[in-house]
């Protein structure tokens, strides 16, 4: 059962119900910019991840400033994006199982759709599932970029996978996915230029094999909010698939620039309001957020622009606040903003997106694709 929203548009952000999950627009509306002017000067195609948003409504604003269409993880991700009016998905994901094959080959008579493969079994069973859809569908090959999660290794094996796929009845062969999660977290650009490195040979000796042997490969696609600076001048990449660029959390936060200080390419857009609904002692205050209203798999929230508190236990329904010093701060009803630690399953966790131009409720838009995981 979907919940009410919590404001209406017009409000003030006082007047916003909490724990809500709030956008400032400002911010977003930047970011969102940014990445389009940094892939456009660099000659690439953005096709911004859909898993940290999961709302047909932003990937909409993504294409409208040059984005392809996007990318996702589960079908039912991608149900929700093209019956929003999404045209272009690719899930960037191996996809197992009858139903969920049927439900895919279905959208292909909605929209351009692709999914990813790594293994002969995949391409056998959707072959079989296209077949019995008369439909047909485009597979990238997934390759191994060095996080060891899925992904064929790259060179022979990935070639065999591609020869498969030719040999097949109702498939197509576009490309490589060739993205490098863990990379996207390493703290220093050394770290972080160091595995991305290694990833773009992988990719390029992969792609430059497939070509070898007559056979087109015309996308190589991936990157990220920690890397895409690299995958774009590699010359090997034609898309990007950024997701958090477009929100920040604390986590992105952390990693480095050139400087040594902290990377700021991208603003914080996307808080967790809450209400300060205790404080019990001088040091001590506890707010309305908990493990139900943001993610701590990537650590504690953050209090935006409070310096003098540290968010640091959360509870099913309380967040609890460590006040440094003595401050006539955080009153009890004071409203406050937390940077979430990770943001993709943070979003997870809300039903609504409230909108603020300034402090003003502009939008209220849904988080269309929550709970899809199947």
């Amino acid at each position: 059962m979907t919940m009410r929203p919590p404001a209406e548009i017009g409000m003030t952000l006082d007047q916003i119900d909490t724990p809500a999950l709030v956008i400032d627009l400002d911010a977003f509306e930047r970011n969102m910019k940014t990445l389009a002017d940094a892939a456009a000067a660099a000659g690439v195609k953005v096709r911004p991840h859909a898993k940290t948003h999961k709302s047909p409504v932003i990937t909409l604003k993504q294409m409208a400033l040059g984005a392809v269409g996007a990318c996702c993880q589960k079908v039912s991700e991608a149900e929700t994006l093209v019956l929003g009016g999404v045209p272009d998905v690719l899930v960037s994901n191996e996809i197992v199982g009858a139903t969920k094959l049927k439900r895919l080959m279905a959208l292909t008579r909605l929209a351009r759709v692709a999914v990813c493969v790594d293994d002969v079994v995949h391409i056998d069973m959707i072959d079989d599932a296209a077949a019995a859809a008369d439909a047909t569908i485009d597979l990238l090959v997934e390759v191994n970029m060095g996080g060891n999660r899925c992904g064929v290794e790259p060179g022979e094996p990935a070639l065999r996978l591609v020869q498969r796929i030719l040999r097949s009845r109702r498939l197509r062969f576009r490309g490589l996915q060739a993205y490098h999660g863990t990379a996207q977290h390493r703290r220093t650009p050394a770290e972080r230029r160091a595995e991305i490195s290694q990833a773009i040979e992988r990719a390029r000796t992969t792609r430059d094999l497939i070509v070898a042997n007559g056979i087109p490969c015309p996308e190589v696609t991936g990157a990220g909010t920690g890397t895409f600076a690299l995958e774009a001048a590699s010359g090997v990449y034609t898309e990007l698939q950024c997701g958090s660029y477009i929100f920040m959390d604390a986590d992105y936060a952390r990693n480095q620039g050139e400087d040594g200080q902290p990377e700021r390419k991208f603003e914080h857009s996307l808080f967790v309001l809450a209400t300060v609904m205790s404080r019990p002692t001088d040091d001590r205050a506890l707010c309305d957020a908990g493990h139900k209203a943001a993610s701590v798999d990537s650590g504690f929230p953050v209090i935006h622009g409070f310096d003098e508190a540290e968010y640091v236990r959360a509870a099913d329904e309380h967040g609890l606040l460590s006040l440094k010093r003595p401050t006539n701060r955080l009153r009890i009803g004071e409203k406050i903003k937390l940077i979430p630690g990770h943001c993709d399953p943070t979003v997870n966790l809300h039903d609504w997106y409230v909108g603020l131009r300034g402090d003003r409720v502009e939008a209220i838009w849904p988080v269309a694709a929550r709970g899809a995981m199947f």
